[in-house]
């Protein structure tokens, strides 16, 4: 995903292009001869199995509203979707109207011209009725290019049966985590956490455990590979070595997800998102069985990353109008609550908390906690460019491939040469 100067110009120039393609004949678009709104928004969504369908009902629902328009769902796998969206974009061809961007996107599709500015009024609404940590993640110099939809964090995720039969609670340090593992096994024979090791997400409780971080915006300097980069690099590879974790290198999430769900690791580390499908598998029939804790805390403390997506509409698109307004409503309150009580998502609505549907989910309640806490990344068009080398070196360092010392400074060297001109 790492991007040359002459290949930033290159796709910003397209993208400007297909904005200006439809010229001044294209206005707004999205309305009929009497102003009212028309036509086709095509969404792409980048859900989850598990929520997918749901996702696909809310949006359909919004001809109810506006009888006129027709709302076009493509599910699109996320981990597809980052370069398939700025293929379409950059072509102007087949792109669609909506999408659902992961909040580390919006920077980088902002900066190249890709999206629409959200309307004033919208922008005013993003500002005071939402939750100022999601506002942020929509925002590029200044103003506002998508509307947060939903808001997450990671959490450590628990089977109370087998922490119980082991005699050990929920680890709030990865020592206690290293301890407990030795019960766990002892008791049941399984592993005590899966770790997934093929994503550099899941990295993040572990820099920032150590009081570190990726890179320091503010003063343009990389951080990965200081003392404490190594030392989470360390913390990695420790946990699977010592078998208080276990980790897959590749299709991570599947095999994590699997291996929780079956009862062969007692615990994971987990978002929001994965509650529904958690639920699916046989060890929480009952769902009573599910435990979330924070993530076990470093040598320096507990931190775990502030994630979620926004939703922002093509820059190119001749449907802005109805673009826009089907932005506002699958992100209004209503749809924020049915979508936290259908599948435990958070909202990113300040006084969607307030509603009893919110207020009854107890995933919601612990999770909203965890949220306020969570570290904010930073909002820089090359955060989305900066997972893909570190993954390469996460996985190395996980698995033994690499030694902690070399997968920080290969990370840092990566870095730099992305963020150009950074320290």
């Amino acid at each position: 995903m790492r991007r040359g100067i002459a290949a930033t110009a290159l796709v910003a120039a397209l993208a400007l292009a297909a904005t200006a393609c439809g010229g001044d004949d294209k206005g707004d678009g999205g309305t009929d001869a009497g102003g009212e709104l028309s036509g086709t928004v095509t969404w792409w969504d980048t859900a989850n199995d598990a929520e997918k369908a749901s996702f696909q009902k809310i949006a359909e629902g919004f001809t109810a509203k506006h009888p006129k328009v027709t709302v076009k769902y493509v599910n699109v796998p996320y981990g597809d979707a980052q370069n398939k969206v700025k293929n379409a974009f950059s072509s102007g061809s087949d792109a669609p109207d909506v999408i659902r961007a992961d909040v580390g996107w919006v920077a980088d599709f902002a900066s190249l011209g890709y999206l629409d500015e959200v309307p004033a009024d919208m922008a005013k609404k993003v500002d005071s009725e939402f939750l100022p940590q999601a506002a942020a993640s929509g925002k590029y110099e200044g103003k506002t290019y998508a509307v947060p939809q939903v808001i997450d964090t990671l959490g450590l995720f628990y089977n109370k049966k087998m922490l119980a039969d082991a005699g050990v609670q929920p680890p709030k340090t990865l020592a206690e985590l290293k301890t407990a593992a030795e019960a766990i096994k002892g008791k049941t024979g399984k592993a005590a956490l899966y770790l997934r090791g093929d994503d550099s997400y899941w990295f993040l409780p572990l820099i920032y455990g150590e009081g570190g971080d990726l890179v320091d915006a503010k003063n343009k300097t990389v951080t990965v590979d200081n003392e404490a980069g190594v030392k989470a690099f360390k913390t990695a590879r420790d946990l699977v070595a010592s078998g208080a974790a276990v980790t897959n290198a590749t299709d991570g999430y599947a095999n994590m997800q699997t291996a929780f769900k079956t009862g062969e690791a007692a615990m994971m580390i987990n978002g929001p998102w994965a509650v529904a499908d958690t639920y699916a598998g046989d060890q929480f029939k009952d769902k009573a069985n599910l435990g979330i804790a924070a993530v076990p805390a470093g040598s320096a403390k507990a931190g775990a990353p502030q994630g979620g997506h926004d939703l922002g509409v093509y820059a190119g698109s001749k449907n802005r109008a109805a673009a826009h307004a089907f932005v506002e409503y699958m992100t209004s309150q209503e749809v924020q609550v049915q979508s936290a009580k259908e599948l435990s998502l958070l909202p990113t609505r300040t006084a969607a908390y307030e509603q009893p549907d919110v207020k009854s989910s107890e995933m919601v309640q612990f999770f909203k906690p965890a949220v306020d806490k969570a570290v904010e990344r930073a909002w820089i068009p090359e955060n989305g460019s900066l997972f893909e080398p570190l993954k390469v070196e996460y996985t190395k360092a996980i698995t033994g491939a690499s030694s902690p010392e070399d997968a920080a400074k290969a990370a840092g060297i990566e870095f730099r040469k992305i963020l150009k001109g950074w320290k």
